[in-house]
């Protein structure tokens, strides 16, 4: 007898229920920290006299509010299921109502529901877990380098010249300091990644593949897990929204093809600028999109088989072990 947790997670609480065969048994609100959920967990295991190990928690993914959660459940030995918050509300079907007591409960019932697809949750090496925080702070810091430069720019044809320069000199030593804080980071991006031999390989292999840069491969690096966590080309690029469906239904309904709007939209960003570089710098992909297009293709439908052709190509070398090469031979056994 498996008993589902569902736990909804909040910055200050954690709403707590506890499902056995289908049927509620249990709920509790306990306060966000690691002795509250620890003296839960000491209380649950007491009251049904069971161990940890017949205990399945599920949460949904919320970033940086479940690390004090997980890191008990993990030190416990517990098995834990991170879930996508949509996936999590689009099984319940049609529902009324909504507040953090009936999410835990939905969430508990949904682990109940599907137990035998669960996937569980694994800790990211330490190093992944520094490498995801620089790249995040890198990330947030071009955004705002963005939001100070093009305003700026854009207003010196309409605004007095008087009035922009009272704004100039501030907004450009900010600018130059968060340039300063960019090449540091970088500078530390790299020292990272020299520190670990096996991202140093993933990373080479990677980044040999023309329109595949440091900042792409990396992030592939971490969002597959070192390519263990995802494993298939197709299932990335799904994830990354640009793996094409098919959208029909009987003999009325003829939708042209398209991408999902479900999907990892940082990583669709940069595998459109890789694409790009790619068609701009690689003869190979320059040919293949100039001919697309004379085809009849549309531009941003040929960029986004690019797309596909650089996550397919980054996976196959991982895979494979090996660097890039554009005329590759297959080894015959």
């Amino acid at each position: 007898m498996i008993y589902f947790v569902g736990i909804d997670v909040s910055k200050s609480t954690l709403d707590i229920a506890v499902v056995n065969s289908g049927a509620l048994i249990k709920e509790e609100q306990i306060s966000n920290e690691k002795a509250s959920l620890r003296g839960f967990l000491k209380t649950l295991k007491e009251s049904f006299n069971l161990s940890l190990e017949r205990i399945v928690v599920c949460m949904e993914h919320t970033g940086i509010y479940n690390y004090r959660a997980l890191e008990v459940l993990h030190n416990s030995g517990i098995n834990v299921c991170l879930e996508p918050a949509l996936q999590i509300k689009q099984s319940q079907g049609m529902t009324r109502g909504k507040d953090d007591k009936v999410d835990a409960r939905r969430i508990a019932l949904y682990a109940y529901k599907n137990r035998e697809q669960l996937v569980f949750w694994k800790p990211q090496r330490e190093v992944l877990q520094k490498l995801q925080i620089l790249l995040t702070t890198r990330e947030r810091l071009i955004k705002v380098k963005k939001q100070l430069q093009v305003p700026l720019q854009e207003s010196a044809s309409f605004i007095h010249p008087s009035i922009i320069k009272s704004i100039k000199t501030p907004t450009l030593s900010i600018i130059k300091t968060i340039t300063k804080e960019l090449k540091e980071l970088d500078l530390k991006i790299r020292n990272t990644v020299k520190m670990d031999e096996k991202i140093v390989k993933q990373y080479q292999y990677a980044t040999s593949v023309p329109g595949v840069g440091p900042i792409i491969a990396l992030n592939v690096i971490i969002r597959t897990g070192e390519f263990q966590r995802i494993k298939e080309a197709k299932q990335f690029a799904c994830y990354s929204g640009v793996a094409p469906f098919k959208h029909q239904s009987g003999s009325s309904i003829r939708g042209r093809t398209r991408v999902s709007k479900l999907a990892n939209m940082t990583m669709k960003t940069l595998f459109s600028l890789g694409a790009t570089s790619a068609i701009q710098y690689s003869p190979e992909i320059r040919q293949y999109y100039q001919r697309k297009l004379a085809e009849g293709k549309k531009p941003l439908s040929v960029i986004n088989a690019v797309r596909n052709k650089l996550i397919t190509r980054i996976f196959a070398c991982v895979n494979q072990e090996r660097k890039y090469e554009k005329n590759y031979q297959y080894t015959l056994a």
